[in-house]
This record gives structure tokens, sequence and C-alpha cells, in this order.
């Protein structure tokens, strides 16, 4: 697999950039190109390619360079946000639009509404012209000042959308499946013989992508979350034998589930896509919460949208995919309320049960500070590489430090929780759970 980033030619331009070479000046430096993160820093590996005389896998480091690939007079840029909404995106279009236009006054920029499809001419192929008056006060509100769609439209027609306007930057924010696009959005202008640098910012809330520390929206998300997780507590703690459960986004990767339960200190069960779990049974889950309500009188239970699926594939099958192809999921929070139901009616237990699904509201809410911030940063990078000439990547952090990650790198596999790793070791320890609710398993809550 390629580790390094895709570059469009030799640069041709002086940056405009009042930045230095020297580190005792007081000012910011252009990036060393000789300084590149390794990609696992760990010793242990560090080692095992020195004993076998290679070289160590290293991503390319982020940031502005003194020479320049696209001259900053002459440049277009256009801005896409796709996918699901998610916190932080109108802070990345604002930053871009910022940088574009007050580092590199580049002055002719373009918001692609409402996805890919707003590229196709059978949609409407319009776009509307960006500037810092435009973009000032986007940031006072959630969604995307753009609109967004999912799904993946005519790549030709997409390109020549892009050839049409002379685009030079495309800046898609999104998932995978966004990434997927921008791949073959790249391998379409290579065909033409477009010079294009196509740079995208990860947006997945649920944290997923492969290779990036974490993605933007993430940290507001989890604090929104609390509040949820908060309120469903005192919910259950009101009532004898009350229950709170708390459904969650995470169709695959269960970060949001496990670290708003940790900031919450309050759930008794996480239930994540990472770690099946049983209903029935002496290890079951319904057995489990039965104990907890005779011992304590109350249960919180936080529980991920993709968890638990295996329990009701009959009902997934049903639903089929959704314009991007992914699995429709069966909805584990109803599924889990009715069998809880039904189990403790049939124990005698006096019981209530409350359920929250703050899914479209976490999805909606504005950036906290923290992500107002590390959007500012990863906008400010991706217009860094694009005037760099690279291409085909995504701007991340990956160990602290903001790369270039080339994407057919980042979607080469899906980041998850580690059930053996000290993240789902807090929750465990937090929660007081079995450390898997499933036949064979032991422990108690």
């Amino acid at each position: 697999m390629k580790y390094e980033a895709e570059i469009l030619g030799d640069p041709r331009f002086e940056s405009p950039l009042a930045l230095s070479e020297r580190d005792d000046d007081c000012i910011a430096n252009f990036v060393d190109e000789d300084d590149k993160p390794l990609v696992n820093p760990s010793w242990s590996v560090w080692k095992k390619y020195r004993d076998e005389g290679r070289e160590p896998h290293c991503f390319e480091l982020a940031g502005p360079r003194k020479m320049l690939y696209f001259d900053p007079a002459g440049s277009r840029a256009a801005i896409v946000t796709c996918g699901g909404l998610c916190p932080g995106l109108n802070d990345v279009i604002r930053s871009l639009v910022m940088t574009l236009h007050y580092r590199y006054r580049v002055t002719e920029i373009f918001g692609i509404r409402y996805g890919y499809r707003g590229m196709t001419l059978r949609h409407g192929g319009t776009a509307m012209p960006l500037s810092p008056e435009v973009v000032e006060n986007i940031t006072d509100r959630g969604g995307s000042f753009l609109g967004s769609s999912r799904g993946m439209y005519n790549i030709v027609e997409m390109v020549d959308f892009l050839q049409r306007r002379n685009i030079n930057m495309l800046f898609p924010i999104g998932g995978d499946g966004t990434i997927r696009g921008a791949i073959e959005i790249g391998a379409e202008a290579r065909r033409r013989n477009m010079d294009i640098a196509i740079i995208g910012i990860p947006k997945t809330i649920d944290n997923d992508i492969a290779f990036i520390d974490r993605s933007f929206g993430f940290s507001s998300a989890v604090a929104k979350a609390k509040e949820v997780i908060d309120a469903a507590h005192a919910e259950a703690r009101g009532a004898p034998n009350g229950i709170g459960l708390v459904k969650l986004m995470g169709r695959y990767s269960g970060y949001i589930a496990a670290r708003a339960a940790l900031a919450s200190g309050e759930a008794n069960f996480v239930l994540v896509p990472e770690l099946p779990f049983e209903l029935e049974g002496e290890y079951g889950f319904l057995q489990h919460l039965e104990k907890r309500l005779n011992q304590r009188k109350h249960a919180l239970i936080v529980v991920a949208e993709g968890a638990g699926q295996h329990l009701m594939r009959d009902r997934s099958e049903e639903l089929g995919t959704d314009p991007s192809g992914n699995q429709r999921l069966a909805d584990i929070g109803k599924f889990l309320q009715e069998r809880i139901d039904s189990y403790l009616k049939d124990t005698g237990m006096e019981f209530t049960i409350k359920y929250f699904d703050p899914s479209y509201l976490i999805r909606a809410t504005t950036a906290s500070a923290d992500d107002s911030i590390f959007c500012f940063e990863l906008s400010e990078n991706a217009v860094h590489a694009a005037f760099a000439g690279r291409t085909k990547i995504i701007v991340g952090t990956w160990h602290g430090q903001f790369v270039h990650i080339p994407m057919e790198l980042a979607i080469s596999r899906r980041k998850s929780l580690n059930p053996n790793g000290p993240e789902w070791l807090a929750v465990v320890e937090n929660t007081g759970q079995p450390l898997m609710i499933s036949p064979g398993s032991a422990g108690n809550v």
C-alpha cells in the first residue's frame, strides 16, 4: 500500500507566505521535506526495519511549502460537502475560504450545492461564489451551509463541471464514500490531462476513517451525547427499576458510545458493533440487566446503532441499501426496548424504560471550541497541500502531527475499537459490565 502523497508535478512558483527557513527568528517555518513522521512510531517496529536494512513507512508532513505547483493568481477552487451532517462542517467551509482568500489571495472560490449531485447538469450543476463576506457568520449554526447529499453520480459529468469552470482545486468534505468518489474524479481528470488538486477533509462523526487520530466533529458529538446520557440517567433514577436506553451513532465503530459513556461515568452497559453479544442465557444481556435492577434498582444502557445487527439479520436484509451503497441498519434501539420490555414483564418485575435517540440533534449541533480550532487547522493544511500540487490525499493528524494520507490508504480499512485495547478496558472498568456479554463469558455486573 502506498504511503507517499501523489504529486502533480514539480513546484514552479514562490509562495506568497512570508515564512522562514530558520529556527531563531520567531517566524513560522516552511515545511522541511525531510521531516517525515513514521506511520508506526513504536520502537519494536522501527528496530525491525533497522535490522532488515529497510526504511520504515512514513507519511508526508502537512504544512506550507516554499515553492508551489499552482500560481495563486490563476487558481480557482471549489468546496463540496457530502454525506450526513456533522458538527464543524460550516467551520471547515469558512476556514477554507478564509485561508484561500487571505493567505493565497484566491478570488474565485465556489461552493457546490448539495454534495456531488451539484456537480451534474441533471441536478442543476450550480456553484455559488464564496467570499469572506458570504461565509462570515455561517459557524453560528449547525449543518452545512452548502447542503449535502449521499450517493455517487456520473463521474464524467462531474469532471465536465470542473473542467468548464477551470477549477484546479477541489476540496471534498466527507467520509469513505466521498473519498472513493474523489479517487474516481481524480482518475478521470488524469485521463483528460487535467491539472487538479483533490484534497479531502475527512468527515465521519463515527471517527472510523483509518490512519487519522480523530475526525472533526467527533469531540462535539461526544460532548452532546454525554448530555443525553446524563439526562437518561436522571430519568432511570427517578423511578423504581427505571431503565434509560440511549442509542448513539456508530455503524461499524463504537467510538461515540464508548467515549460519551466514559465522559458521563453513569452508564452500566455499553454495547458496540465490535463486540457481539447475546440476549438470552446465563451470560446474556437480559439476565445481566435483570441482576443489575435487582441490585441497584436502576440501569443505564448506551448502544451504538451498529451493535447487535446479527440479532436482527432478517430485518436488515429487508431494508436493503442506502444511496451510498451501505447496508441499512435495523433499529437496535427499538429492538432492545421491545425485548427488554417483554423479558422483564415475564419476570413480573415492575419497571419503566425511557428510550432516547438523539442522532439528528447531535449531527446538527454546532462545533465545540476544540473542534472549531481543529477544523481551521485541517482546512489550512488542506489549502497548503493543494498549492503544493498534492492530490488524492486527505489531511489529518497522525500521532499528533498533521500529515498527508493517500486516499486509497485511508479507505483500505476501517478504524474500530480494539476489544483488547486500553480504551475498551476503560469502558469495562467504568461501567462494571462483563468483558463480553455472550455465551461463555464470565464476570458480574
